[in-house]
């Protein structure tokens, strides 16, 4: 088992989620996120004055995937999240660790059943 952990845009969330549906990875956790990389965060007007946003607002998506779907699920992930045919700095990064053991909690199935 993998856990696979996903940077990305807020503006492809949905995109994400859709791929990954048709992939058949329907389990996910979504958490709001803060951060700057190779960006260094924005310039921007407000009010005719210039501000800069060091920490720019991303999404991060956990997902724990038993190992013969780690492949299509990195593959919908990087599809769907890159902005234009080449990418761009701040489109994101993915993240796989492995995982030791699953256990759900309600029927207290262990191992790879419980993904």
């Amino acid at each position: 088992m993998k856990l696979v952990i996903a940077i990305i845009q807020p503006t492809k969330l949905n995109a994400v989620k859709e791929a990954l549906t048709r992939c058949g990875v329907e389990r996910m956790t979504v958490c709001d996120a803060q951060g700057y990389g190779r960006q260094r965060g924005q310039t921007q007007l407000y009010r005719g004055r210039e501000y800069k946003i060091e920490m720019l607002r991303k999404i991060e998506i956990e997902i724990v995937v038993n190992d013969d779907f780690l492949d299509r699920t990195l593959e919908a992930i990087m599809s769907v999240a890159r902005t234009g045919p080449e990418g761009t700095i701040g489109d994101g990064k993915i993240f796989v660790l492995p995982v030791d053991e699953t256990i759900r909690i309600s029927q207290t199935v262990r191992g790879p059943e419980a993904v």
